[in-house]
């Protein structure tokens, strides 16, 4: 069976009885970061890293939970587990078991590209490595996120040339603060959707910086958004809340931009491939760095992934879990905080 196994409830270790980002209630639940497919509501004591816990707590309510530094060492039953950064979001971990001498690590998700908030992705030595495969085909691969900010900011200089408010979409959690530090304020003011601005507000409570953002409430005049740029959840698009606006242009900022003609389906100016997870080319560097023997793919291209990794040598796995992605950056699943700052 192994040292993990996938059950109805999520990735359980028997020895140490605790699971790793359960879907449904348990008594203990480790958990890798706190977007809503990876931590949920309901678990007895949760554990994570410190950075993470704030965002945890504010979009959970009152819970027990544990915070630990990348790093460090505790004992579960006799079970040895560290948490080390994925580069997904802030706080984000992938998180090493280790038992008699065998060692998994669940990555959760995770990104190689630095981006300048979340911990720099680790690549951590295993037997059994778990890894997400969200953008796993070859035709998923990103710019250097340099070049992706430029015609983000060339785009938001255009619009305000030509009187236009520019609306940028991403999730409020990771995405949205990696756009507003990719953001040239120097072309103008950023204003944020409440549901942002609440996630930003835990954030700058760590110490954690961010530029200069304005929440958008209903004493914010529609000229004031005239030239400058707003970024919103998805599921914000196409709400009451958009009548704010008059005059603007629309942008995504997702791995799924890739794609041709996925601008057009969802009815948008502009798209901007940006993504919070690996690309093809980061999930095999990772799983060559992790040197394991056995890989278990998730959720994303998994057959598809499964089939590749084979040909090069591994054993490979796959199982089914309720994690979602980034099918969240489109708007299919997001779980906004405050559903009233959305309708209005």
């Amino acid at each position: 069976m192994g040292l993990l196994t996938f059950t109805e409830k999520g990735i359980y270790c028997e020895q140490g009885d605790f699971y790793i980002d359960p879907w449904k209630p348990v008594s203990k639940a480790l958990i890798t970061h706190g977007h809503a497919d990876h931590s949920r509501w309901g678990n007895r004591q949760y554990i994570a890293t410190k950075s993470s816990v704030p965002v945890i707590k504010h979009r959970l309510g009152p819970i027990k939970i544990q915070g630990v530094e990348f790093g460090e060492n505790i004992l579960i039953n006799g079970v040895k587990v560290s948490f080390h950064p994925a580069g997904h979001i802030i706080g984000s971990a992938q998180i090493r078991v280790e038992y008699k001498g065998e060692v998994w690590v669940a990555s959760g998700d995770y990104k190689t590209e630095y981006d300048g908030l979340a911990s720099a992705f680790e690549a951590i030595p295993c037997h059994t490595f778990i890894t997400e495969s969200t953008f796993g085909l070859p035709i998923y691969k990103w710019k250097p996120q340099e070049e992706v900010f430029a015609e983000i900011n060339q785009w938001w200089a255009d619009n305000k040339e030509e009187g236009k408010v520019t609306l940028l979409t991403g999730y409020s959690l990771g995405k949205a603060q990696r756009i507003i530090q990719g953001l040239d304020d120097s072309i103008g003011q950023i204003f944020t959707h409440g549901a942002i601005e609440n996630t930003n507000e835990v954030i700058r409570q760590q110490g954690i910086p961010l530029k200069k953002t304005s929440r958008i409430s209903q004493q914010t005049k529609s000229k004031d958004f005239i030239g400058n740029i707003v970024i919103a959840p998805p599921s914000a698009v196409g709400s009451v809340w958009m009548k704010k606006f008059k005059l603007v242009s629309i942008g995504i900022a997702s791995g799924w931009m890739n794609l041709r003609g996925a601008r057009r389906r969802r009815a948008v100016d502009r798209g901007f491939v940006l993504s919070d997870h690996a690309d093809w080319d980061g999930l095999n560097d990772a799983i060559k760095t992790t040197r394991a023997e056995r890989v278990i793919v998730t959720h994303g291209f998994t057959e598809i992934f499964k089939k590749w990794l084979i040909q090069q040598g591994l054993e490979v796995a796959t199982e089914k879990t309720e994690f979602e992605g980034e099918l969240s950056e489109l708007g299919e699943t997001e779980n906004t905080e405050n559903e009233s700052e959305v309708k209005g």
